[in-house]
């Protein structure tokens, strides 16, 4: 693909990202939006806010806001973003951020999410089902009606980085905050 088009591409994706972390649709997420996802992925997997896995996820959340936010002002735009978000960041930050996600839906701790396990996670930040169905469809490679970790990171991490993942369709049309 040529370079060119390779920049439309990912700035579509991390537009994509970006106005599904930016839930109010002011332009910025601020701290409280991006840790309002840790909150609603709890809930929607029925852990409470005092659950240890749920407090990883929180100081992950953290770290991440923390690297996005160059100028500190506690509001991340979309250039911020799109400046941030790649190979780099998403190994630096967002593999244990999005991962501690994972960890708050898969109850049973073996690495692997249910097709509802996953709905529910992908819903919580604002995917419809359709669309996590089909995202889930896609990352199950092998038909076991399992996803497991790794896939699952993998995908974000290509989405972000090349614009086209298995995991587009669960960032195609995102349901209302």
């Amino acid at each position: 693909m040529p370079e060119q088009a390779t920049a439309t591409t990912t700035d579509a994706a991390k537009q994509r990202i970006f106005a599904m972390l930016d839930r109010d649709g002011d332009g910025a997420i601020t701290h409280t939006e991006y840790l309002a996802r840790v909150d609603r992925a709890a809930a929607a997997m029925g852990r409470g806010t005092d659950d240890p896995v749920v407090h990883t996820a929180r100081a992950a959340h953290e770290e991440v806001f923390a690297d996005m936010d160059t100028d500190h002002d506690g509001r991340v735009t979309f250039e911020e973003y799109r400046t941030w978000a790649g190979h780099d960041a998403f190994e630096r930050s967002c593999r244990t951020a999005l991962g501690s996600l994972f960890d708050v839906a898969d109850h049973d701790t073996d690495g692997r999410l249910t097709r509802q396990e996953f709905a529910r996670l992908r819903m919580a930040s604002g995917n419809t089902e359709s669309d996590a169905g089909q995202a889930f469809d896609a990352l199950d490679t092998d038909g076991d009606g399992l996803i497991d970790r790794d896939d699952y990171l993998a995908g974000i991490h290509d989405y972000i980085t090349t614009g086209s993942s298995p995991m587009a369709a669960a960032y195609r049309t995102l349901s209302t905050p």
